[in-house]
This record gives C-alpha cells, structure tokens and sequence, in this order.
C-alpha cells in the first residue's frame, strides 16, 4: 500500500472534455498559483486538443501559453498529451519534425509526455520516445484502452511491457470513453503490477458512471497515480472529482495528503467559471451526467461533446442517436481502433455519412481510407481484405511497414514555407506543420494584436494577474 497521487486535469481534459477546450488564459491565470502550492503530481495543463482549440477559437498562441503556466506553477510538473507521430495535428509526421517538438515543448517546460499512439501501435511511438528520453523528460507511454475481441488483459499487458521495454519511465492505461469496469481495472491494475518495473497511472472518464468505482479498485490493486477535476468542471465526460477522491482516501493507507482547504480555493475560482460556461452556451448540460449508452457505443467525452457541437451547427442535432448506433458497425470493420483522436474523429464521421447519406460507404473520407490502408498504422485486428479493397480501390496497396518510413525529413521544407513576417519565434513552423489551413490566419491575428513572445511582457497577462 502506498499513498495515492494526483494529477489534476482541470486546464486541458477537463474543459477539453465539456466545453470542447475553451477554457482561456484568462480564465487559467487567477487559480495558477493556487494549483502550484496544493502539491499535485502533476497537472495536465497542454497537449491533446488545447494546441488547435488555441489558434483556431481562441486567438491564443499555445507556446505562449506554455511558458506563462510554467512560469505561475514552478512548483508542479507540468503534463501534456502527445500523440507520438502525430504530434498534436491529424496526420503521422517525419521523425524529424517529431523530435524538433519534443525539444521545444521541453525547452518551454513541459516536464511530463504522456504519448499514446490511437492503434496501439507501438512502431508510431518509437521516436517520440526516443526523443524526449534525449530531453530528459519524463515519458509516460499510454495505452489506448478500450473493449473488443482482440482488448483482453493479456493483450494489454503485453503491450505495457513492450512500452516499458522501449524507455517508458511510467504506462499509463488510458480510458478515454470511460468503459473500464470496476473490476476490469482491479485486474488489469494487479497484472500490470505484477508485470512491470514502472508506476502505473490510470485516466478515465466519468460519463458511463463507472469512473470513480473503477479508480477505489485501481487503487486497491495498486495504481501509483489517478487523474481528477476540479469539481466543478467533473464528472459528466471529464474525470471523477478531485476533492472527493482525496476527502475519500483521507486516513487510510491510501492518503493522498492534499488539503482540501487548498483545493477549496481552486474550486471557488472553477465554480464561477462553470457558471459563466453554463450561461454563455459553451457548456452544453446534456455531457454533465451518465450515459450508459457508452457502454455500447464507446464514445470518448471530447468526441462527444465535440460531435454534439458539429451536429448542431450542421442542424443535424436529431441525427446523433442514430450516428451512435452506426460506430460500432464502421469501428468492427477498421479492425476495432480505439476511439481516441484521430481515429474517434475518423471513425465518428464516416459514421455520420454513412446516416446521412442513406447508403453505407456511399461516401468515404479521406482519413477513414487512410486508416484502412494502414497510413495511421496497424489496426488491432486484421481488416478484412475485401473490405480494405471495397473502401481504398483496386488501384492502391495497403501500408504494412512503420507508416513515418515513408515520409522523407521535412523540417527545412516547413521552415522555408514560413513566411518571415510570421516567423516570430522558432515554434511557429511547428504551429504551421500541424494546422497548415489555420495557422497562417492565426499568425495574421497575431500580428494584428502585436503580440508579445516574452510572456512576462504579455498584456492579457498583466491586465489579469499582474506579476
């Protein structure tokens, strides 16, 4: 038995997972401090959907809000979510540009990595790995958990031990649309244990109503770190509450050893902040309670909230049940991915044109054909060869080998399509690899406002939490 530590998610899966990542600076500044001196593991702050939320909602520089919070949290790791050869965009990228983010997201002071790779697929994670282990950052390789024929514990267990294998300094099991049963997560916890050298850490999501059961099991076998939310911005589709599971393990083996007095000063900020959400429109009531329909659809809390929001701007909002009960079909014949971004997205929409159109595969994405050719990597279970064939034509060959083999280095071909006038900083080439149709107006904005690069000297930052 040992204590139990915390990371907090409330500045990235929290919001990511019920306001579709709005959540501002502005709104961050006043509680940084505050999460600085509760004395978390960490605090996931950056990463997952935060990069793209910033320059194409928010106007937001992501780098710049980087070294502001490492800047008010010197006390705290800071965490991000990585999705290794994907980096944070939606397509693999060449191993070089792979490892140029890494070093500059260290550089600017993340201390944490957790990577994952949405298939499993452990060739995509390799150089990510690779290259924060040359960073000297921490590197928690994740597990996209999810339930099919070919996810037994076995499966995963393997699959950890080839993660530890390959450098990871902690695995984590991540459970995305919240499925991990109670008793799945005593078992699965108690093998990894048995398994492996390395703390264990589990993430899920509240939203079939199994989150915090499955966390008291996870503990009783043994897992060396949780992810919660501020209360306020909890449950629903984001994480168990975080001053419940530290007033629920307060005098047991399991103590965390938080102050729930210091966290009461957090959720004072965060409940104001739930109120103003709940009032604008961004917080949607519908993603704050159970939906044991989860259970048979397996849909993550950001595609959820986020396939809410696109139905509802498309005025297709009576439509969802009926894309949620197409998932599982489209998700057994792509060989059973996990839903985790990319392939939730890539899944959930052909879903979606599969209702609409009125005829199954009528249309095809681009992404689902990529999946299915193999350009993300393998798929758990093998694609059944007529279905592979129906879907990318009798013209092309399916992928077998590391899908990153195949992209030649384009670091310097990036840097010279950077105009000069938006290269303000070395990071920029990064933002324009991932989100090459967003980032030029986001850069044009910026310009616009005359933002500051030196976060110290940032006017949001000064106005709101003078330093």
């Amino acid at each position: 038995m040992a204590n139990i530590k915390i990371t907090e998610t409330v500045l990235r899966d929290a919001h990511q997972s019920l306001i579709a990542t709005r959540m501002t600076m502005e709104d961050m500044l006043p509680m940084l401090q505050d999460l600085d001196d509760i004395g978390y593991h960490s605090v996931e702050m950056w990463g997952g959907a935060t990069f793209d939320s910033c320059i194409r909602f928010l106007d937001e520089d992501p780098w710049e809000r980087l070294r502001i919070i490492r800047k008010h949290m010197p006390k705290t790791k800071t965490q991000m979510l990585f999705r290794g050869q994907n980096m944070l965009g939606y397509r693999h990228y060449a191993d070089d540009v792979v490892g140029y983010f890494v070093a500059k997201m260290v550089e600017n002071g993340i201390d944490i990595i957790r990577t994952f790779d949405a298939l499993n697929d452990i060739r995509n994670l390799e150089t990510a790995i690779a290259a924060a282990k040359k960073e000297k950052a921490h590197v928690q390789a994740a597990m996209s958990y999810t339930l099919s024929p070919v996810h037994s514990i076995e499966y995963f267990v393997r699959y950890a031990k080839d993660l530890e294998n390959a450098g990871a300094d902690s695995v984590c099991i991540k459970d995305m649309a919240g499925l991990i049963s109670p008793y799945n997560a005593y078992e699965l916890v108690r093998s990894l244990k048995e398994t492996l050298s390395v703390p264990v850490q589990l993430h899920t999501h509240c939203v079939s109503g199994f989150a915090s059961m499955a966390y008291l099991k996870a503990i009783e076998a043994g897992v060396d770190v949780i992810d919660t939310a501020m209360s306020p911005l909890a449950l629903g589709t984001s994480q168990p509450p975080t001053e419940t599971l530290v007033a629920a393990l307060q005098g047991t083996p399991y103590d965390t050893g938080l102050d729930l007095q210091k966290l009461n000063k957090v959720r004072e900020h965060v409940i104001k902040l739930r109120d103003k959400y709940l009032q604008n429109g961004l917080l949607d009531p519908k993603v704050m309670g159970v939906d044991a329909n989860t259970l048979l659809y397996q849909v993550p809390g950001g595609m959820l909230s986020n396939l809410l929001s696109q139905l509802k701007q498309a005025g297709k909002e009576g439509q969802l049940d009926d894309v949620l009960r197409e998932i599982p079909a489209v998700r057994k014949e792509s060989g059973y991915p996990p839903l985790v971004t990319p392939t939730s997205q890539i899944v959930g929409t052909q879903a979606a044109l599969n209702v609409i159109m009125g005829e199954r595969y009528k249309m095809v994405s681009k992404e689902f054909k990529a999946m299915v050719k193999g350009e993300y990597g393998a798929t758990p279970a093998p694609i059944d060869p007529e279905f592979r064939r129906k879907i990318i034509g009798e013209e092309e060959e399916p992928i077998d080998c590391r899908p990153a083999d195949l992209i030649p280095p384009e670091l310097e071909k990036l840097k010279a399509t950077l105009p000069e006038k938006y290269n303000e900083q070395p990071e920029d080439v990064l933002t324009l690899a991932m989100f090459p149709q967003v980032a030029p107006k986001f850069f044009e904005t910026r310009s616009n406002k005359k933002y500051g690069i030196d976060a110290a000297n940032s006017d949001y930052e000064n106005k709101v939490h003078p330093v």
